[in-house]
């Protein structure tokens, strides 16, 4: 299986996350940037500040690699309107996919309508602007009723109000990867959330961030029936190697 197609090739820590300046952030940037155009990556997944210079460097390359972001990282918690605004800069910069954090704590506080409206909002933004939106639930803090739950009110708000035939430009997507859970529980994608979230979110896509380390288990992700996977490892992966990396 040729797996590349399916990794979308991630660099999201800031300078303080990972203990180095800017500049050596950058170079990061422009080092996983340079991968995945050499490895014919799907997709490659930076923050919003870099988007710009990846979409310079891609169509530089004369590459087919899409451009992905993260809106509302990684806490979910930040206004309809602060995330609205942080996905149109990312738009107008020319981002080929939005990866919003859902307000995962206000669905655990029964905010439903909240999450419904952030849904539709933030799908109706992308899909207008002919952009892939992908819908991160942070699984690590959710039951597993709870992540049924919330991915089928994703199915449903998408459903209602795009049709059936915009269903392949939404995913629901695990993990942020920057979750701090207790007891070395998983803060990623997991065989057992994964099938659930294929199952309750079709024709949704699908997304397993987090925890994916082998070749051998991005091959099983897939055979679930997810159709990305996000990791900071990709050429490791894509190698046949294993990675200790948690995203």
């Amino acid at each position: 299986m040729n797996i590349n197609q399916y990794l979308d090739a991630t660099y999201l820590k800031t300078p303080a996350q990972a203990n180095i300046s800017e500049k050596e952030t950058e170079q990061q940037v422009v080092a996983l940037i340079k991968e995945a155009i050499a490895e014919n990556f799907i997709l490659v997944m930076i923050r919003p500040n870099f988007v710009s210079l990846a979409k310079e460097m891609v169509a530089k390359a004369n590459s087919n690699v899409f451009v992905g972001t993260v809106i509302g990282f990684h806490e979910g918690t930040s206004s309809i309107e602060e995330k609205l605004k942080e996905a149109q800069k990312a738009i107008d910069n020319g981002a080929d996919e939005l990866d919003f954090v859902i307000n995962y704590t206000a669905f655990l506080e029964g905010k439903i309508n909240l999450i419904k409206s952030e849904i539709f909002k933030g799908s109706k933004l992308a899909l207008e602007n002919k952009k892939v939106v992908k819908w991160i639930i942070e699984i690590a803090t959710l039951t597993n009723d709870e992540i049924i739950a919330i991915t089928q009110i994703i199915k449903e708000v998408v459903l209602t109000n795009f049709g059936e035939e915009n269903a392949e430009k939404v995913f629901v997507k695990s993990s942020t990867g920057f979750y701090k859970t207790t007891d070395n529980k998983p803060n990623g994608a997991t065989f057992e959330a994964m099938q659930l979230i294929v199952e309750h979110a079709k024709p949704l896509q699908v997304k397993a961030a987090g925890g994916v380390k082998s070749y051998q288990d991005a091959e099983k992700m897939i055979n679930l029936g997810v159709t990305r996977i996000g990791t900071s490892s990709a050429k490791t992966i894509a190698d046949g190697g294993q990675t200790k990396d948690n995203y």
